[in-house]
């Protein structure tokens, strides 16, 4: 067996020569030179560590050497490097707002936008009326404070970051009231109880995980406190013997004892999604009309828009946000800012912006809609496959996701797809390694 290994090895040709085997003309593109060299390296020390650990005559008999083999194995190699990995796929998990795929998809408008701004020079931060240096959150500042209600605005890079900025610049030092039943974690190991160690607030527990009473956040109260802080519970909800204090309660208590409040509000919905027929959300309006002093919602959840973290509220606790060193860390680019200026446009038009920005328009896309799509899906599959696949439209429930909306089952229609040949994971496979992929769910 050895000299039969010694005798492929043998076979092998050199790195010089495979290289001139793969040059243009023969299969494998125009590649850089540099890197052609390395994958003809690479291919020959794989082929060479194959025949080296092989065990059996059985194993060294399978290993191709072939010229067109290893072209082939040097072409797959280019393409796994060359060909970008960050790319679109089709999400048919039944999640709309997917942490893993990405959350929300922007509007046509956003797109556009961002491809405008990010393509040429920008006002970005320059005062075209004055002619100098400018604000560059002014544009958006304006259209949060007209669509919330709110007499400030900033926006960070995410929500995670807003409430760390929040706690940092009002409470680094001293205590923050928070219900224990309010210690949210969410995707990523976000912990309200990490965060608020890391800005350096101190954090003050009262009540119980499922009741806990305003007289609670009374008795908590002492010279230390800085802050009453609210988190809505948007990716989970207690049932059965709860209590809560409305929002509407603490700020009252927060002027009695001179205190700011502030509310994370997670997802953080512009519109009222209960007259579609969905779970009641307190819009950020609401929050604000409540005298909330400082709310913190996501940018690319139920607001449909590019990751960011948003702030709103009183001016006077605004501005010391913006004028924190740690804002500078956290600010967003161009490309956010031109994403979220023609997300938040949309919604001066709130019927609009159920149309025109997608996560919207999917959360509240009628059955019929949803129906009508399946079935032109369906007809199309079918035209494509053998007699070997079943594939139907089914009654299913998708969710919203990104931890929004968790009691809510929105009715929709599946495209089922079976096969007598292969299993339900070896077709999830395939959806997979397809271009473009197809994430479904199993069931």
């Amino acid at each position: 067996m050895q000299e039969t290994r010694v005798s492929i090895l043998r076979q092998l040709p050199s790195v010089d020569a495979l290289v001139q085997d793969c040059q243009p003309g023969n299969g494998t593109g125009t590649p850089p030179a540099t890197l052609l060299l390395e994958a003809a390296r690479g291919v020959l020390e794989g082929k060479r560590r194959q025949v080296l650990l092989a065990t059996t005559p059985a194993e060294l008999g399978a290993i191709d050497l072939r010229p067109e083999a290893l072209r082939a194995e040097v072409t797959t190699w280019l393409r796994e490097v060359m060909q970008p990995q960050f790319r679109p796929v089709i999400n048919a998990t039944g999640v709309i707002l997917h942490t893993n795929l990405g959350r929300a998809l922007l509007s046509r408008a956003a797109v556009e936008n961002v491809a405008r701004l990010a393509s040429h020079y920008s006002n970005l931060e320059y005062d075209l009326e004055r002619g100098q240096r400018g604000d560059r959150y002014v544009t958006v500042v304006g259209l949060l404070r007209r669509l919330t209600g709110a007499e400030e605005a900033l926006v960070v890079n995410n929500n995670a970051a807003a409430v760390l900025l929040a706690l940092q610049a009002l409470a680094a030092g001293r205590e923050v009231v928070v219900s224990r039943g309010e210690l949210i974690e969410i995707g990523g190991s976000f912990r309200i109880p990490d965060i608020m160690r890391s800005s350096g607030a101190l954090l003050h527990e009262v009540g119980t995980t499922n009741k806990t009473h305003l007289t609670d956040y009374r008795i908590a109260i002492g010279e230390r406190t800085a802050l009453l802080l609210k988190v809505h519970t948007s990716n989970y909800r207690i049932v059965g013997f709860t209590e809560t204090v409305p929002r509407e309660a603490l700020v009252q208590l927060g002027n009695e004892s001179q205190l700011p409040v502030m509310e994370d509000l997670g997802s953080g919905n512009l519109v009222d999604l209960a007259a579609y027929g969905l779970e009641q959300e307190p819009t950020v309006s609401e929050v604000v009309r409540a005298g909330v002093d400082v709310v913190t919602f996501s940018g690319d959840k139920l607001l449909g828009g590019p990751q960011a973290g948003i702030l709103v509220g009183k001016r006077r606790h605004i501005e010391v946000l913006k004028r924190h060193p740690l804002n500078r860390a956290l600010r967003i680019d161009k490309m956010t800012l031109a994403a979220l200026e023609a997300t938040l446009r949309h919604y001066l038009d709130p019927s609009a912006a159920v149309r025109e920005i997608p996560t919207l328009h999917m959360i509240t896309a009628s059955v019929q809609e949803v129906n009508r799509r399946a079935r032109r899906v369906l007809r199309q599959v079918k035209g494509a496959i053998s007699g070997d696949w079943h594939v139907s439209v089914q009654d299913d429930v998708s969710e919203v996701g990104a931890g929004a909306l968790p009691l809510t089952k929105i009715p929709t229609r599946v495209i089922s797809v079976r096969s007598a040949l292969k299993s339900a994971t070896q077709i999830e496979h395939g959806f997979r390694r397809h271009d473009p992929p197809v994430l479904g769910r199993i069931q």
